[in-house]
């Protein structure tokens, strides 16, 4: 009986066990599944395959005064690089975190879907319809949004972007002159070409001297390697390849993701040391206080990291990296240019 006893016990145990690890397997599995809630979509003025931003998101009570004053004096458009299989598994995750802080949001797809919206350039998908995308995709920005915007960001479906950092770096800058930015590499262009996981954002001359390229025919799609084909059409056309470093010499736009560029260490024969335009620094200091962006990012760190950049704070501190405001940009202006929205805010909440 004793005998018996034990084992019954045991199974007891066993059978007590398995079902406990279901259960939490199965709460983990519904956390990670469950539907993230969606932004509000009254922020969006849909106008066709475009997404036009009607409210810069602040928190309540926030002193944003800076942040408002650039999303009114640096107009900036994003174009995210999707495909029709991508828009739910990633583009959603974008559409629903960080382009809400830019001024004007398209996702540029090889088929249309007007529900989403993405606008279909009629290309094939896959990596060698790469160029062709960006170049459609420059062409349609230019011919419909040429005027809306002062500069023109491209992204992937998998690239996290802090957007009012991007806005910081670009103040320093007129769209009028022909300078793009990014993640600089330095092989086979001798000006170096922008990483295109990490993004880059051509000002308006930029634009409009890439397209006319391609119709005097300097340009033309030379290689299925986007980014590179990219900086070597800018080069002949006569864009400057810009320094996008802080006052600090770090680097603001990183091809991988924040935990591998911190903590991470790349070996020696890594491709990655030979294409940085600028030394690479590992560790903390690899990356500046105002990182504009990532690479390869899933949909769950995008929402990480939207927590991390516009929620969490350590109580009782002063930021230790506070760069002077860009040229022609006062904090008495920035105050100004927000006063209106506040008085809007204030109104409505009386209403």
């Amino acid at each position: 009986m004793k005998f018996m006893s034990s084992r019954g016990a045991f199974t007891v145990g066993f059978l007590v066990g398995t079902c406990t690890l279901y259960v939490i397997l199965q709460q983990v599995g519904y956390e990670r599944k469950a539907p993230i809630r969606q932004p509000e979509e009254r922020n969006w003025l849909k106008n066709r395959s475009a997404l036009f931003n009607l409210n810069h998101p602040h928190h309540k009570g926030e002193d944003g005064a800076m942040a408002e004053s650039l999303y009114k004096r640096v107009r900036v458009l994003c174009w995210v690089m999707t495909g029709p299989a991508n828009l739910q598994k990633k583009a959603r995750h974008v559409k629903n975190t960080w382009s809400r802080h830019c001024n004007i949001l398209l996702f540029m797809s090889s088929v249309d879907d007007p529900d989403f919206p993405a606008v279909g350039l009629g290309t094939k998908e896959g990596r060698d319809q790469l160029y062709w995308k960006t170049i459609r995709a420059f062409h349609y920005v230019l011919e419909k949004h040429g005027n809306d915007a002062d500069w023109f960001y491209k992204a992937d479906d998998d690239t996290y972007v802090v957007v009012d950092n991007l806005r910081w770096l670009l103040a320093n800058y007129s769209p009028d002159e022909p300078i793009y930015f990014g993640r600089r590499f330095k092989p086979y262009v001798k000006q170096g070409y922008m990483s295109g996981g990490a993004g880059y954002v051509l000002s308006r001359e930029a634009l409009r001297r890439f397209v006319e390229g391609f119709r005097t025919k300097v340009c033309t799609h030379t290689s299925s390697v986007e980014d590179l084909a990219l900086g070597q059409c800018m080069e002949k056309v006569g864009v400057q390849a810009g320094d996008s470093r802080d006052t600090l010499h770090r680097e603001t736009f990183h091809p991988f993701v924040p935990d591998q560029h911190l903590t991470g260490k790349f070996p020696k024969s890594f491709w990655y040391w030979n294409y940085c335009y600028y030394p690479i620094v590992e560790g903390p200091q690899c990356c500046s206080d105002l990182a504009v962006s990532f690479h390869y990012v899933d949909g769950v760190t995008m929402y990480l990291l939207e927590y991390y950049t516009y929620h969490l704070r350590a109580y009782g501190y002063r930021y230790r990296y506070l760069p002077p405001p860009p040229k022609e940009f006062s904090l008495p202006q920035a105050e100004a240019d927000q006063k209106p929205a506040l008085l809007n805010a204030a109104m409505a909440g009386n209403a």
